[in-house]
């Protein structure tokens, strides 16, 4: 295994070995960043799961207080008069079919969003291969299949991000930028939180949040005291 370097080192001696309340643990992450580039924020939540079982699936959307300090490229796949309104709602791709061959004959990613007509699906349908694994793939559930393509594309590009279970029972999300004030790194992470804890399936039993870190890109992970997540629950 991989020696973790010296700057990883020194900044992980700051980091006690207890649960630490998200009001400590989010100006926490923010000290103890050490790249030299605006480290995206994450946090990873450990759920009481077992997502092999679709009524234990977790999955959302949220639109996030104040942003991702980034903006998400959006492709909108559509047919028609769509077109020219995914285009005139700022979308970055616009195009129909061709597109969908795009993606399938070249595998190209270039984009953080993908949202698509219902009318497209059948033909966006193909591309499971390519745009599952990434994430990308246009869902009704995530908003991301509507005929409302001006209000996705303005979601999206406010900061509207998707969090799914994967297969160990882990949510992994982005919640800002280490260089955001801490009041809106703390909002975005508390909003992120509540949303899964609102997602918790009926069938789930026992312990909902069992774990969950918060951390920078580069740098080390800071526990979070779980109790009060779970206490919440209705």
């Amino acid at each position: 295994m991989r020696k973790p370097g010296k700057k990883f080192t020194a900044a992980a001696k700051l980091v006690e070995e207890r649960p630490y309340t998200l009001e400590e643990a989010v100006p926490l992450v923010q000290k103890v960043k050490f790249a030299k580039f605006d480290e995206t924020v994450e946090l990873h939540l450990r759920l009481g799961v077992d997502p092999k079982h679709a009524d234990q699936m977790v999955r959302g959307t949220i639109v996030l207080p104040n942003g991702l300090g980034k903006t998400k490229k959006v492709l909108v796949i559509a047919s028609g008069d769509k077109l020219k309104e995914a285009t005139d709602a700022g979308a970055d791709y616009v195009g129909g079919d061709e597109m969908v061959a795009k993606i399938q004959n070249e595998s190209w990613t270039d984009y953080d969003a993908v949202i698509a007509t219902p009318d497209m699906m059948r033909s966006v349908g193909r591309l499971g291969k390519v745009l599952g694994p990434r994430g990308l793939m246009p869902n009704p559930k995530t908003g991301t299949v509507t005929t409302d393509v001006v209000n996705a594309i303005r979601e999206v590009k406010a900061g509207k991000v998707e969090f799914r279970v994967d297969k160990t029972g882990v949510v992994h999300v982005g919640v800002g930028k280490v260089s955001f004030s801490t009041e809106k790194l703390f909002e975005n992470a508390n909003a992120l939180i509540q949303a899964v804890v609102k997602a918790k399936p009926a069938a789930a039993k026992g312990k909902y949040v069992r774990t969950a870190t918060i951390c920078s890109t580069m740098g080390p992970g800071v526990s979070l005291d779980v109790t009060s997540y779970n206490a919440k629950q209705v």
